[in-house]
């Protein structure tokens, strides 16, 4: 039997890391299993619907690879693959469950659900339907379709007995009927319900393989028994845990938690991206972190999976980044990086390729750069106390004067010649002269020329991006600083 899995979302705005997970699992399973990664849009919650949610999951999927085998925009045998675009079979369904005995119609108004539903929570007991319409006869039944009284299609949960399903990572679970409340399949609307859409789609797409939080635990039996009543065959269940943001609280966008757009731009590389939320959740065998999509299909096994909560590490994503961004070429690494350069760095007189082959190293993520760059075309202003250096050995006297000796020798240089290469050789020169450490001469003239405690590169690296004018200047200015304070 071909492997057929699906990821569903429903296009109520941003791509939440949780979602993509769950692409990311469901893909994995599909190519592991040389089948088939079904795209479907189930957009019939039309109060939530966002424009252009669509197209961010397009987008998303495709950036970090996840491409589909069948879905909106590709077609396939089973479509259509858009929700909205399948109401009609719906209705067919739910009512072949009322003809079995398996779902019966419920005239119940919102009135009279509301108060039942208060009166049950005033009393302590979980809220449920208390199946008042379950049994009309079909002349009552006739009566109310004939006088177009509102209705919904409910499933007729038994009343007695057990379920059990079986879960890949829980294993089988088993509930008593009695606390299954008789869910709505067909709302007033004619619109069916996401549980029950889910079953219909699933079974007519051939769905082999589901994927899902486990907070569906809970409408699994209710699933189960909607299989049962149609005689289809139930697919393989895989429900992962939450990914949380701490021990206590879910990731979640109105806490201002990074969707994935929002790493695209802080300047995460997706490749990274979707390695890391491979292990949010699974475990791979073995020490190894770092995976490729393909290697990830090799690599993934459903055992994997873990029934505890993952926590999303901002910190161990920007390391598995870091990684990547230094396994890049050094032309893909200023691809990538020259668009954060020129936001602080508006010269025209510099190389922007220079700038970028000091910050490859040094880049964890695209975003940190413009902070890191942003004295090239202007010197800051900056606290004298940065010369204060135990390691060096150095403070401002001594750097006042280290600065002092060094500025003619870099005047010495000529324009022509200023190069890494000779400013390099021209102040070791006078470091062996002095017989000082290097870090006495070197740390002040770094700092003097960038006003920085951490740079992209050294005093020689600096100094030849921004050139001998600019060089010299800024010395001329920190010595002034220096003299003055």
């Amino acid at each position: 039997m071909e492997v057929r899995t699906r990821f569903a979302p429903s296009p109520t705005g941003y791509m939440h890391i949780g979602n993509l997970r769950t692409a990311l699992y469901t893909y994995l399973i599909a190519k592991k299993g040389n089948g088939k990664f079904i795209l479907r849009i189930e957009d019939t919650d039309q109060e939530r619907y966002v424009e252009g949610a669509v197209d961010i999951i397009y987008r998303t999927l495709r950036t970090v690879g996840l491409n589909w085998d069948e879905g909106p925009d590709v077609g396939g045998p089973v479509g259509p693959y858009i929700q909205s675009e399948r109401m009609g079979l719906f209705k067919q369904y739910a009512e072949e469950l009322v003809a079995k005995g398996e779902a019966y119609y419920c005239f119940c108004d919102k009135e009279r659900l509301t108060e039942l539903k208060a009166v049950q929570e005033a009393s302590g007991v979980n809220p449920m339907y208390d199946r008042h319409c379950r049994n009309l006869s079909k002349e009552e039944i006739d009566e109310k379709l004939a006088a177009g009284i509102p209705y919904v299609i409910r499933q007729k949960i038994p009343e007695t007995g057990t379920t059990t399903f079986h879960d890949e990572l829980y294993g089988d679970i088993t509930v008593d009927n009695s606390t299954l409340d008789d869910q709505i399949l067909l709302k007033t609307d004619g619109m069916p319900t996401y549980n029950f859409a889910n079953v219909v789609d699933d079974h007519l797409m051939g769905i082999t393989h589901v994927v899902r939080g486990n907070e569906y635990l809970a409408s699994a039996p209710k699933y189960n028994l909607l299989y049962k009543a149609f005689g289809w065959e139930v697919p393989t269940y895989i429900h992962v845990e939450h990914i949380m943001k701490d021990k206590h609280n879910k990731l979640s966008k109105r806490n201002g938690d990074a969707s994935f757009e929002d790493l695209m731009a802080k300047g995460y590389l997706s490749e990274a991206v979707i390695n890391y939320i491979a292990l949010l959740g699974w475990a791979p065998k073995g020490e190894r972190e770092i995976f490729t999509l393909e290697e990830l299909i090799e690599e993934f096994d459903i055992n994997g999976l873990s029934k505890s909560p993952a926590i999303f590490d901002p910190l161990k994503l920007k390391a598995i980044n870091g990684e990547y961004i230094r396994k890049l070429s050094p032309e893909k690494f200023l691809e990538h990086a020259a668009p954060y350069i020129k936001e602080t760095v508006k010269r025209e007189d510099v190389d922007i390729a220079k700038i970028a082959a000091l910050l490859q190293n040094r880049t964890e993520v695209f975003a940190d750069i413009p902070e890191q760059v942003d004295f090239i075309d202007e010197m800051p202003n900056y606290d004298l106390a940065l010369y204060e250096n135990k390691k060096m050995k150095t403070n401002a006297d001594t750097a006042l004067a280290a600065l002092e000796e060094s500025l003619p020798v870099l005047e010495a240089i000529d324009e022509a010649d200023w190069k890494f290469d000779n400013i390099h050789d021209k102040l070791f020169e006078l470091i062996a002269k002095l017989e000082v450490k290097n870090g006495y001469i070197l740390w002040p003239v770094r700092v003097a020329i960038s006003g920085k405690q951490f740079t992209p590169g050294g005093a020689f690296e600096i100094a030849e991006i921004i050139g001998k004018a600019d060089t010299i200047a800024r010395m001329k200015r920190s010595i002034e600083m220096l003299k003055n304070r």
